[in-house]
């Protein structure tokens, strides 16, 4: 038998990159390749990037000048760049970086074997197509494996808002949704792998619209068919939007037991106006007035946001309609963002706000979220909540595992294993985390 080649895949930035990344991983275990930890030892490297953050392309480059050397010393060495960078920067990656071999786009990566047998044949390959085929059914998996209690599962790519600062419609595509039994293939393979919680994936998780026998399903529906899954004990989803919250979701909620108690819902900005500027198509007030429908089913939901601070035309003002906003909604974690210029994006052609207003805006905006974070903490002191395990601790007897509600809760003296579910009274609460002991109740 030949001897595996090594793969180092290398994940900027979201959970979808975090699932691709497994997914490129197990498309190149048939093509003879297993994933190392350490890139001194690959026989290829692959950068799965994010063009999400502010000079992304330019940090890549600069990533890849450092392999150079390894290059240098053995020129049999692969270098990829996969990611929505690629998708963004295609053939110009090649010609910066004349050493890169393979570039492929988020909605190629099925086809990365053929990809991996043309350059070794020492053609450079570019894909950055956006194909017909369903990627995810081309992408087969290597034998199964067994897995760590929680996994996440892509049920939704791509978006269709078009907000004015977001580069995801153009490195992504169209929103499209997985037919509904392929996705509930693989998580009923997953939890025969060991996986106990699966999150849902999406730009707009939300818009969810799979094709089943019995028509299109929501995700809610979605959501259920999930729940009769023996073996899978909760349910996740993200990124949402507030525009694709329908009621049969928010009903989930209140009812699923299966549907875990957190929601990462963003709204950007508190402002009209700035709302209106980044064409999020909802206002302040619809906004406040779902978070109150979703209270009402479900009172003890943790809720999470996004938030932007020194979009162009931003005053003092809108912020602090933003920053009102947080008073009244409470979030128990928050991603919070001053904004950087996405070429090609609507808003790139509009003044900013000055850098350091930005800056000072979004301190305070951080300082406020870090209180709310620490209070709803707080408040978790004294109470029982069902941890699901998922590593040891540093300590002697020590499990770390999540909440219910994604707190990372870490649990002395406990006789659980990894993938069991504990319940655990809660005795401390620390920076960004809580810590536990064995309810006795």
């Amino acid at each position: 038998m030949a001897e595996k080649k090594k793969l180092f895949i290398k994940t900027y930035g979201c959970q979808m990159n975090v699932y691709d990344s497994e997914r490129m991983a197990e498309a190149m275990g048939g093509a003879g390749y297993e994933t190392t930890e350490t890139v001194d030892d690959a026989d290829m490297i692959l950068l799965n990037t994010c063009h999400i953050r502010e000079k992304a392309a330019e940090k890549i480059y600069s990533e890849l000048g450092r392999f150079k050397g390894l290059k240098a010393e053995n020129p049999d060495l692969k270098i990829g760049v996969a990611g929505c960078v690629a998708q963004a920067e295609g053939q110009e990656i090649m010609r910066r970086q004349p050493m890169v071999d393979l570039v492929v786009g988020p909605q190629a990566y099925h086809r990365l074997p053929e990809m991996e047998a043309k350059i070794q044949g020492g053609v450079k390959a570019l894909d950055t197509d956006f194909p017909e085929e369903d990627k995810f059914e081309k992408l087969k998996s290597r034998p199964k494996a067994k897995r760590g209690p929680t996994a996440f599962l892509t049920v939704q790519e791509g978006c269709d808002k078009f907000c004015a600062f977001c580069v995801v419609p153009y490195t992504r595509g169209a929103e499209v949704s997985r037919p509904a039994d392929r996705i509930l293939t693989e998580a009923r393979d997953l939890v025969e792998r060991g996986v106990r919680e699966i999150t849902l994936l999406g730009q707009n998780v939300n818009a969810y619209h799979g094709a089943s026998a019995n028509g299109d399903l929501t995700l809610a529906q979605l959501i259920w068919e999930l729940d009769k899954v023996d073996g899978l004990e909760r349910i996740r989803f993200t990124t949402s939007h507030p525009n694709d919250m329908m009621d049969d979701l928010i009903e989930a909620h209140g009812t699923c037991s299966k549907l875990m108690p957190y929601l990462h819902l963003p709204v950007q900005s508190g402002s009209d106006k700035i709302l209106k500027r980044m064409n999020r198509n909802h206002d302040r007030e619809s906004y406040l007035r779902l978070i109150e429908r979703i209270r009402a089913a479900r009172p003890d939901i943790l809720l999470s946001g996004d938030f932007i601070v020194g979009f162009p035309e931003e005053t003092e003002a809108d912020f602090q309609d933003t920053m009102d906003l947080i008073e009244e909604v409470k979030y128990g974690q928050a991603y919070s963002f001053k904004y950087s210029t996405r070429p090609g994006t609507p808003a790139a052609e509009r003044p900013l706000v000055d850098d350091a207003e930005a800056t000072d805006r979004l301190y305070r905006l951080q300082a406020l979220i870090t209180r709310q974070q620490r209070e709803l903490q707080d408040a978790m002191v004294g109470r029982d909540v069902q941890v699901l395990i998922e590593k040891n601790g540093r300590q002697a007897g020590q499990m770390v595992g999540k909440s219910e509600y994604l707190h990372a809760v870490h649990v002395a003296d406990v006789n659980a294993k990894i993938g069991d579910i504990a319940r655990v009274r809660i005795v401390e609460s620390k920076t960004n985390s809580l810590s536990g002991v064995p309810s006795s109740d």
